[in-house]
């Protein structure tokens, strides 16, 4: 069953011309999503496996500690979204950048030199002060055109799934090899790949015009649908900081894996989860079936985060979850920036789209931190339990998921094949 959609007639549709990236368009999106996808490992790499690899370091053992270093620059990201979004709007996307990167490689040179965790807590704040997720969202809307801008918003968004499956399998590798401190190093190294092209290779494009001129932030506040992406994406990020405070303990534990060798855990279960989720994002777009989707995958986080503390003590079990939980993650970080861009008015898309980063890293800082503190209590079950309460309260908005009219608003730059 699809949804009711507001689009042009088959007719119409089928006699206008698919419209095509041009040349520029496909360079700026692509380096772009490269600038993105390179940001976001940096960020990354550190979750799978700093629950472990901290016990190396002073202070490591303290869960709430961990859970802190891990979200930190979840909370600097959050508040300083917006407001480098509005700075790269009057002095340019790339300063902003550039900047922001510097800031990044200096918080991961502060936490590749920590002695102690709470050193890497000011490194991880420092890195969170380069908050430009916006400012790339922004270059992507003034390097395209509107009739085409969902398909290159989508690769940058697709990206931060991409990273995250990536730096599951790398990370392990490098605390292996390098160590913690290494892995730090390894970051700082993105961070500097990442000023690189946000210097050097991401075309120069006109900015775009106020557009948002008269957009406030109250405009996405009463935006029902709007709202409820921003709560879906807080609570996405949430649960995957919370599950990955306990998960590397909890492998290392029931299969005898220690930082090193994570990776023969994680690689397969990613590997498994995208062959699952390819036909599931290919029925959604083919079909448009995107709140049926959105409310089944949101509903399958649910089950997946109820059984795992029946599942703790069972290594085979936690994988099998484990697989079950990244085909939802997979859909739902692809599928909900998108709707992000088809359901926001065009006269502030851009703010929506800040907005929406803004509740994603509150969800990493709120996630990580709730999960250090719960997991200092000594029970893994309850993490799981209260990110299965919350994915609920999570899927219950997902069923008023509509517009103003009661439909799900599509617009004719619906992603087709680049």
């Amino acid at each position: 069953m699809t949804d009711p959609i507001t689009t042009t007639s088959p007719d119409a549709s089928a006699a206008a011309p698919k419209l095509r990236l041009t040349p520029l368009e496909r360079r700026a999106s692509v380096m772009l999503a490269l600038l993105f996808a390179s940001r976001m490992l940096g960020l990354f790499l550190l979750t799978p496996v700093f629950a472990v690899a901290a016990l190396s370091i002073p202070g490591g053992d303290n869960a709430s500690k961990v859970g802190l270093a891990l979200g930190a620059y979840g909370l600097t990201q959050a508040v300083l979204q917006i407001p480098l979004g509005m700075a790269s709007d009057r002095w340019g996307r790339r300063p902003v950048i550039v900047a922001g990167m510097v800031l990044f490689i200096v918080g991961g040179v502060i936490c590749a030199l920590a002695s102690d965790i709470n050193w890497i807590i000011v490194g991880r704040v420092v890195q969170g002060l380069g908050a430009v997720s916006a400012a790339i969202t922004a270059w992507v809307a003034d390097a395209t055109r509107p009739e085409v801008r969902t398909r290159a918003m989508a690769v940058v968004g697709g990206s931060i799934g991409l990273s995250f499956a990536v730096s599951l399998v790398l990370s392990p590798l490098l605390v292996g090899q390098f160590g913690l401190s290494g892995l730090f190093w390894a970051i700082s190294l993105l961070g500097f790949v990442c000023l690189l092209i946000g210097a050097f290779a991401v075309p120069a494009v006109p900015r775009a015009q106020a557009t948002m001129a008269g957009a406030k932030i109250s405009d996405v506040l009463r935006h029902a649908d709007l709202l409820r992406l921003n709560f879906g994406v807080f609570c996405l990020h949430f649960i995957l900081m919370a599950l990955f405070v306990v998960a590397p303990a909890m492998l290392a534990r029931l299969g005898g894996y220690g930082p090193e060798r994570l990776w023969e855990v994680y690689l397969p279960v990613i590997l498994i989860s995208f062959i699952l989720m390819v036909p599931a994002v290919f029925y959604t777009e083919t079909r448009r079936a995107h709140k049926v989707a959105l409310e089944i995958a949101v509903a399958g986080m649910v089950a997946v985060l109820a059984l795992l503390p029946f599942a703790s003590q069972s290594f085979l079990a936690v994988v099998a979850l484990l697989v079950a939980f990244f085909v939802a993650f997979n859909i739902l970080e692809a599928l909900q920036p998108s709707l992000v861009s088809r359901v926001a008015p065009p006269h502030y898309k851009g703010l929506a789209l800040g907005c929406y980063n803004t509740a994603q890293a509150f969800g990493v800082f709120a996630g990580a931190a709730m999960g250090g503190v719960l997991a200092a209590a000594g029970s893994e079950s309850r993490v799981f339990l209260v990110s299965a309460a919350l994915a609920f309260v999570w899927f219950v908005t997902t069923r008023g998921f509509k517009n103003g009219r009661g439909e799900l608003v599509e617009q004719d730059d619906s992603p087709r094949a680049i």
